[in-house]
């Protein structure tokens, strides 16, 4: 399998002995055109619709078991080629690649650990019914408002005993789980360590959280906001860089002070976010996250230990010194958040970007600095050269392309609220 522009897997099942047999498996390259819905973007490509085939390329490292699955099953990531073994330039895997090359000539390794909130719902089987929280093992609708209990963690431990159980299969490492503050919202934390397994590893978490709660009766969503009175699902990024021969974190210096470095990497987030909030808030939907608090950053400010600002120090020793990236919904493509994000910061580094001071107190009430639609956002990424350079020119063609036509299919959507409030008022 392979995640395509919206993180969706795509990809193939095959008996193990064909997989093994096969010189090569092939999928159509149009599977990177699609939005969404399932449509396809028609996008400035020669001879677009001719769908020439690519080459998938099995990166053994990430072979799993499907845990879930009736037979034993083997689930394997793959890379993406084109015919003549040059990396795909719209594969996401491969962004996320490119950036990190970036890094490596510079002597850099960036280190990651990634926030993984989702809620727990009943099952929706009517896309115009509202999204129900699921009931629990005490019989009743679990209840917002109740982040850390570890009461209503217990709520639902059947469901988190399975995601532990297939977690364990997989070979996927879970820091903690904690209940956050929507109504059946938790949280799942991950080590900190290689982007690109990071990445990976959200990738599969996403497929086994769906699947243990389908095995306990409810759904899980990674939806930015799919209710209306309770917080949204963030990824929150936390991210360092360390000098490849030593080890060392450049964010600090031996004496445990600030480096350059540390500031230069604010400096771009903060001017970058704006044109990276394209990856970050990929769907119409996630606008709807930052639009009422709700622990949704809305600003690109930076402080320590202050969970109101878009860029958060948390309080480590110098050796962990790292910047928290609050901005990020759960409903990204976790290959181009994190490329995204850290674009922004090697960016940064490299021109040495200086950051605005840090804030001090709440964060909420210094008004909206980041793009309020997907529409702006596309437009801010249109017009950030330098970050596009880093992404590389095509996929940004190609990903402004589906976003675009995605936001046209939402504006010939009617909504509930219109037809209730302008159908006689107006």
């Amino acid at each position: 399998m392979i995640p395509d522009i919206a993180g969706i897997a795509r990809g193939k099942a095959m008996p193990a002995a064909k997989f093994g047999a096969a010189a090569k498996t092939f999928l159509p390259s149009s599977i990177f055109y699609q939005t969404i819905t399932g449509n396809y973007a028609d996008l400035d490509i020669i001879d677009q619709w001719t769908e020439a085939d690519v080459v998938l390329k099995a990166d053994m490292s990430t072979a799993c078991a499907a845990p879930w699955a009736d037979e034993v099953t083997l689930q394997v990531i793959h890379d993406v080629e084109d015919k003549n073994g040059n990396p795909l330039s719209v594969a996401p895997r491969n962004i996320l690649r490119r950036v990190l090359s970036l890094y490596e000539k510079r002597g850099w390794q960036p280190v990651i650990a990634p926030e993984l909130e989702f809620y727990l719902t009943q099952p929706n089987s009517n896309p115009s019914d509202a999204i129900e929280p699921p009931i629990g093992r005490t019989g009743r609708k679990g209840i917002g408002r109740q982040s850390y209990s570890i009461t209503a963690v217990d709520e639902y431990g059947k469901v988190i005993d399975d995601i532990y159980e297939f977690a364990e299969a997989q070979g996927l490492e879970i820091a903690s789980v904690i209940q956050e503050g929507g109504a059946g919202q938790l949280e799942i934390n991950l080590t900190h360590g290689d982007p690109l397994r990071l990445a990976d590893d959200v990738f599969l978490f996403k497929r086994t959280i769906r699947e243990a709660a389908l095995r306990n009766g409810c759904f899980a969503t990674f939806m930015a906001k799919p209710m209306r009175d309770e917080p949204g699902s963030a990824m929150h990024i936390h991210q360092s860089v360390v000098d490849i021969v030593t080890g060392v974190n450049i964010f600090s210096h031996p004496d445990g002070s600030e480096t350059d470095e540390f500031r230069h990497f604010i400096g771009g987030c903060q001017k970058h976010f704006w044109a990276a909030t394209a990856l970050f808030a990929p769907y119409v939907n996630s606008f709807r996250r930052y639009s009422g608090g709700d622990s949704a950053p809305t600003n690109i400010e930076w402080a320590t230990d202050n969970r109101t600002t878009g860029l958060r120090i948390p309080v480590s020793p110098p050796e962990s010194r790292r910047v928290e990236n609050r901005v990020v919904g759960m409903d990204c493509n976790p290959y181009l958040a994190i490329a995204g994000s850290l674009a922004c910061g090697y960016l940064g580094m490299i021109n040495a970007e200086k950051p605005r001071d840090p804030a001090s107190g709440e964060g909420y009430g210094r008004g909206l600095s980041l793009p309020r639609s997907l529409f702006t956002a596309l437009k801010k990424l249109s017009e950030d050269t330098e970050f596009r350079a880093v992404l590389g020119e095509e996929f940004c063609m190609v990903y402004e392309g589906i976003k675009h036509a995605e936001l046209e299919e939402f504006q010939s959507e009617i909504s509930p609220w219109e037809r209730e409030y302008l159908l006689l008022a107006v």
